[in-house]
């Protein structure tokens, strides 16, 4: 599954912003650990650990000490309006200059 040109941990972090945004995984629903993670996909747990630890940094998951880790409040909506941001000044901005 993780086998793009992209370090692991970016890619869990990437599909993980997928599975927020498709709407599968929702606000308050629980995050695979880092330990299924790593034996399910056969990667390093510190490498899983890093992927989460990116998502926790951007505000769109959230550890809940001794229960795991969930999608946090408003996650899809932030990383909708993050996407909306980076269209806008990658894409249209351009675009309109010419």
């Amino acid at each position: 599954m993780f086998d793009g040109p992209e370090p692991i941990y970016l890619q869990i972090a990437d599909h993980l912003r997928g599975r927020i945004l498709d709407g599968s995984l929702k606000e308050g629903d629980q995050v695979m650990s880092t330990t299924q993670f790593a034996t399910t996909y056969r990667i390093n747990p510190a490498t899983a650990a890093k992927g989460l630890g990116l998502l926790v940094d951007e505000g769109l998951v959230e550890k809940r000490r001794g229960l795991g880790m969930y999608v946090a409040a408003d996650a899809r909506d932030a990383l909708l309006e993050e996407r909306r941001a980076g269209y806008l000044d990658h894409v249209l901005a351009p675009a309109l200059l010419r």
